[in-house]
């Protein structure tokens, strides 16, 4: 594993920024943003958070429960169209670069538990989180967006990532609230040592499809409660024809 600190070292300008935002990096783990990949330490349980997020909203669709938190659609405001217009076209841009998966390879991307089978996989740039988590910057998202297709890898989308310390209001500067709703997971119950597999199986009490909401019904079931696993994230689809398609809400969730 390659230190965080390592990175951190690069600039002290970011050392300020680290003190002020130090408990987002050991919540920035979620589906294409695995920051254990960059942490000092393995980070088994959000490798498996992250696993388990991305078999639970593989082929289910998943609305606004108790596992989910949307930021609010807000009534458009001058300028908003534009502004996610302007977004979508860069990230247009950014998926002619990367529409061969080997150069996507090749300039640093890696895919996120490529041994799960999955309906879209997450080509993600570990250096481009940690960019996020500073600043936002529609030529670099975190995660490429593929669906497999045999052998090859055909590339669908984008996914932008945000601090979990956002407010709705930083969200909106990054891209407007009355066009793109941000989502992150919440109540998260991990399943006790032994037990993970219930985590997957039908009804289950633990994982993001889990009947277990809260903080004392996990701890009486012996399992480890995360009020957040992830950070926020919305994914794009710039190939599509109309701005609907283009920031679907349901086509995020599903994939």
């Amino acid at each position: 594993m390659k230190t965080l600190l390592a990175l951190l070292g690069l600039a002290g300008a970011m050392c300020f920024a680290q003190q002020n935002s130090a408990y987002d990096m050991k919540g920035m783990n979620m589906p294409g943003h695995d920051m254990s990949q960059m942490g000092g330490q393995d980070s088994t349980e959000d490798s498996d958070a992250g696993a388990h997020a991305m078999h639970s909203m593989e082929g289910h669709h998943m609305d606004m429960g108790p596992h989910m938190k949307m930021t609010a659609l807000r009534a458009p405001q001058p300028g908003d169209a534009e502004k996610a217009r302007q977004v979508a076209e860069t990230a247009r841009g950014v998926m002619e670069k990367y529409k061969d998966y080997h150069v996507a390879l090749n300039e640093g991307f890696k895919i996120f538990h490529p041994e799960v089978p999955q309906k879209q996989y997450h080509f993600t740039n570990y250096r481009f989180a940690m960019e996020a988590a500073f600043k936002f910057n529609p030529e670099h998202p975190t995660s490429l967006l593929y669906e497999k297709n045999g052998d090859d890898y055909r590339l669908v989308g984008v996914m932008y990532t945000a601090p979990k310390r956002f407010t709705e209001d930083d969200l909106n500067q990054r891209i407007p609230l009355s066009v793109a709703q941000w989502h992150e997971h919440v109540n998260f119950c991990k399943a006790p040592e032994g037990r993970k597999q219930e985590m997957l199986g039908p009804n289950p009490k633990f994982g993001l499809r889990g009947s277990i909401t809260t903080q004392a019904e996990c701890d009486a079931a012996g399992g480890e409660f995360h009020p957040v696993v992830f950070n926020w994230m919305v994914h794009l689809y710039p190939l599509e024809k109309d701005a609907a398609q283009i920031w679907s809400v349901d086509r995020q969730h599903a994939d």
